[in-house]
């Protein structure tokens, strides 16, 4: 067989009856399973058969035009005949298409594997066991394993297969950009998703290299404990089991758990990027941190003296320690006035930082890789304006959810070059790739705002996997996969110089069985 470029899903797999009332409804499963189909590449179709009641007819009808799914209908006696006329009509060898079904006909199948198709049965392991060309699932999330299994041994290491981890409406979003193909790229990945709600080592078996967003799995966050794995930062079960998999199974983390760690605390992310001097020279524009405070408690007697000794004067504005993982982590506050610092609702520890006048524009900057690119947004009003805008005539600070409601001037113009001072990319690039040796990472964002006066390029935020939607799909996507790829390749290399064990070794195994029980 070769990789799978052709799918037909019975609607057997795909509907439940409702006894009571005599309906047919889409299983819950299906929902996840059609949408990652439908941006898989694959061709995608739902097989029904003559028949049915007009409640059910209609659902299909509509699944499939809300899925995109191509109608394939069968007759009972001889369904081999219609599916060959599908992957005719797709234009594929009949060798690269799978058909599921929960229905058992051996005769059946036998028809439709000697036309070359592969037929997966659902939910019936122990019967099908000596009929040639039939596989079996137990349950409809495990298709993609399937699939991932058959392209490897269609492909074999010409493949890289990426499992990913993240929370649904993200995946949603890099689906729809096509990030996450079934099918080969160009470069030779395929895209699985793992889920942590399921048996880790089945899904693990046919991955070769693991994406995450793991700021989507923690738990919580000890805010009185130093950010780290083992203390402050708890991660969901699931998430410590696959981290735990891939140190024992030496398969690769892009990006390991503890090199993310520094992104998820202010004070330490703005610490690190102190540093950002060593990259200054006289012939450019300055790029710095912005001068900031961590404080304990707002009422502290020597604030304002803590203040000049870090350079801060006010309007300032206010953020968490904790830049993610508890729901108050992006509740900020710009204060104009000492006597504002107290019932601020800003949750403590805090990081008080410079509030950069900047034009209302902020540069997104996305490192993908060796790839840098950047977006031009409107952003928070000079200080004046802000505080005019806000309605509040200097009496108090103005309080936003930086994730919801942070104050954008919408009259700003974006035409960045005919700024008082351009944006000097040269500098900026060489940060972006300073901070991605400085903090190990393959795919991250910061924002950079450029300081009117001075021109200094100040580096506000620094994020871990954003989404990068702002670079055009066509540009994104393919340097998101080359990031992954030489990533990967990066560390197989490492690890042939550094003779690390096979992935999946049987002692391996047994030990991480072991582990996981």
């Amino acid at each position: 067989m070769g990789p799978v470029k052709g799918v037909v899903l019975d609607e057997s797999v795909l509907f439940s009856v409702d006894d009571d009332e005599n309906s047919t409804h889409l299983l819950p499963a299906a929902e996840k399973m059609l949408f990652r189909l439908q941006y898989s590449n694959l061709h995608v179709g739902i097989s029904y058969k003559e028949g049915l009641c007009s409640q059910k007819g209609a659902l299909i009808q509509h699944v499939a035009v809300l899925y995109t799914l191509q109608l394939v209908k069968l007759d009972v006696s001889c369904p081999e005949h219609a599916l060959q006329a599908t992957s005719s009509a797709w234009d594929v060898i009949p060798d690269t298409c799978i058909f599921v079904t929960s229905i058992l006909d051996a005769v059946i199948c036998r028809n439709i594997c000697s036309k070359g198709w592969t037929v997966v049965l659902q939910g019936l392991e122990h019967t099908v066991s000596d009929m040639s060309g039939v596989t079996t699932i137990h349950k409809l999330q495990d298709l993609l394993i399937t699939l991932s299994r058959l392209n490897k041994m269609a492909l074999g290491d010409s493949v890289i297969t990426v499992g990913y981890v993240m929370k649904w409406t993200r995946e949603k979003d890099f689906l729809k950009r096509g990030a996450f193909p079934t099918m080969p790229t160009s470069n030779g990945l395929t895209f699985i998703s793992i889920d942590l709600d399921l048996p880790l080592i089945p899904q693990l078996q046919t991955v070769d290299v693991v994406l995450h967003k793991a700021t989507d799995e923690i738990s919580s966050v000890d805010e009185g404990q130093m950010l780290s794995i083992s203390k402050g930062v708890i991660f969901s079960e699931g998430m410590q089991q696959l981290d735990r998999c891939m140190k024992h199974l030496h398969y690769h983390l892009i990006d390991p758990l503890e090199n993310i760690i520094p992104l998820l605390d202010r004070d330490a992310i703005q610490n690190i990027l102190q540093d950002l001097d060593e990259i200054n020279n006289p012939r450019s524009c300055r790029i710095r941190a912005p001068h900031y405070l961590k404080v304990s408690k707002f009422d502290e007697p020597d604030l304002v003296e803590k203040l000049n000794q870090a350079q801060l004067s006010l309007p300032a504005i206010v953020k968490p320690q904790i830049a993610c993982g508890v729901s108050n982590a992006h509740t900020m506050a710009v204060v104009f006035k000492m006597e504002e610092f107290a019932e601020l609702p800003v949750p403590l520890p805090s990081v008080i930082q410079e509030y950069i006048d900047h034009g209302s524009i902020v540069y997104k900057f996305y490192v993908l890789g060796e790839r840098v690119f950047y977006a031009v947004r409107s952003s928070t009003p000079n200080a004046a304006s802000l505080l005019l805008s806000s309605g509040n005539k200097g009496s108090s600070a103005v309080i936003f959810d930086s994730l919801k409601s942070l104050p954008v001037d919408s009259t700003t113009s974006l035409k960045s070059d005919s700024d008082e001072v351009k944006l000097d990319l040269d500098i900026v690039t060489s940060a972006a790739m300073w901070m991605r040796g400085k903090l190990h990472l393959t795919i991250f964002g910061f924002d950079v705002v450029i300081q009117a006066g001075t021109g200094d390029h100040v580096i506000v935020d620094v994020n871990y996997l954003p989404s990068f939607k702002e670079i055009p799909n066509e540009t994104a996507i393919p340097a998101f996969w080359e990031a992954i790829q030489s990533s990967y390749k990066s560390y197989k290399y490492s690890s042939k110089q550094g003779s690390s064990s096979t992935p999946f070794a049987p002692n391996l195994i047994m030990a991480l069985d072991i582990l996981l029980a």
